[in-house]
């Protein structure tokens, strides 16, 4: 298989050895220069929906997208069948076949399974992590986080306003971005904003709530396992008190509205 050059969101050595060979993420390396402040700018939604687009397309390219025939798609496309749009925004589905534990869902509703995070979830819990990946689409937390990056990473020196034109990107800039998309880290309080959309989210679509409290407790206990960092962890979780207040929330709310917590079962 081909072997993809990454430089965030290494799987840690331990839990390596445990997942199937794959690709890693291919993004492109970020500079060590210190950002820069962006300059006042405009830029519209119809340019900002254009550079997600292409932010998007250029991972798809650059990574390993899994067919429709895969058994990782099929699983997929079956957890998210009659699941079209959130709040409007049409959504779409891929799985990248590479060796890191992740997810993400961008402004433009396309959401990315990594083959890896699916190896240690079963079926609730990779409902949850989508869920909750979701939940920062509809309260615009992707979408901030993105032009943040545009500004300050790839558009350094501003939009040019002549014609109302937007800049033109290239490659390495295209790269940069896909990272920022992958790479977004939010506060606590937008990570609970995420956690509440996400609930509402799975529970509109007809999926159990109680997914999203055991990913996060199995992300969790796989950290304390291995004893090291994992980025997705790291991600989204910013302080291990916080964490678990998180999941006592959760798990209440689950509780109190009449949810059966389901039982455990082996990752598909």
């Amino acid at each position: 298989m081909r072997k993809f050059s990454v430089y965030i969101f290494t799987l840690v050595c331990c839990l390596a050895t445990a997942m199937p060979v794959g690709a890693q993420l291919n993004l492109k390396k970020l500079g060590n220069a210190v950002a820069k402040t962006a300059q006042a700018v405009t830029l519209t939604d119809a340019q900002m929906a254009a550079y997600v687009k292409e932010s998007v397309d250029w991972m798809d390219k650059n990574n390993p997208v899994l067919p429709e025939d895969n058994p990782y798609t099929v699983r997929l496309r079956k957890l998210t069948e009659g699941i079209t749009d959130a709040d409007g925004i049409p959504l779409n589905f891929k799985v990248y076949h590479v060796i890191d534990i992740n997810a993400f869902a961008c402004p433009d509703g396309s959401v990315r399974v990594f083959s890896s995070l699916m190896d240690i979830m079963d079926d609730d819990e990779l409902m949850g992590i989508i869920g909750h990946e979701i939940g920062h689409v509809l309260k615009h937390h992707s979408k901030k986080a993105f032009r943040t990056a545009l500004l300050t990473d790839a558009l350094k020196d501003g939009v040019s306003s002549t014609g109302g034109v937007a800049a033109a990107l290239s490659d390495s800039q295209l790269g940069d971005l896909g990272a920022s998309l992958v790479n977004s880290k939010f506060s606590q309080s937008q990570e609970k904003e995420a956690d509440d959309c996400g609930y509402d989210f799975l529970v509109k679509n007809g999926r159990n709530p109680w997914g999203m409290v055991m990913a996060f407790e199995k992300l969790s206990q796989l950290e304390q396992k291995s004893g090291a960092k994992m980025s997705y962890i790291q991600k989204m979780f910013s302080s291990h008190p916080e964490t678990k207040d998180r999941i006592k929330r959760m798990s209440q709310r689950a509780t109190k509205d009449g949810y059966q917590r389901p039982e455990v079962k082996a990752a598909e």
